[in-house]
């Protein structure tokens, strides 16, 4: 996927996000659960194409970060922040599951995972990476 599109899908994601949040965290979870996901994944791969750590065709998927383990085996070169951002991205994943395709869960813990999800996006932002 290109950098644009990258780009284009992080825009879409954190608006999404937004708008959940404009609705009601608690009635909007797994979408959450979906996009908060998909714009970590999309912003390590632009982080990971700009860097040119990876080729261009290359793609990240969210499933890759099911466990740290797997994680590790994916990516196996370094970048700068590896271990910080496998374990945000391995925490997003797990919970992601359980957004996705578990019970309701308390307004609380969708705020929780909203704030990890920010959490990632600063560390993407202060790597550099631009999406708007």
């Amino acid at each position: 996927m290109n950098r644009e599109t990258h780009k284009r899908n992080i825009m879409e994601s954190v608006e999404v996000i937004r708008e959940c949040i404009d609705k009601g965290v608690e009635k909007r979870q797994r979408t959450i659960g979906f996009h908060c996901s998909s714009a970590a994944t999309d912003m390590l791969e632009l982080f990971l194409h700009e860097n040119n750590l990876i080729d261009p065709g290359a793609n990240i998927k969210h499933d890759y970060f099911s466990s740290i383990r797997k994680a590790e085996e994916k990516l196996n070169f370094e970048f700068p922040n590896k271990q910080k951002i496998i374990k945000l991205l391995v925490e997003i994943e797990n919970k992601r599951n359980l957004l996705c395709y578990g019970k309701p869960q308390e307004k609380e813990e969708i705020e929780k995972y909203i704030e990890l999800f920010n959490t990632s996006k600063s560390v993407f932002e202060k790597a550099g990476i631009r999406y708007e």
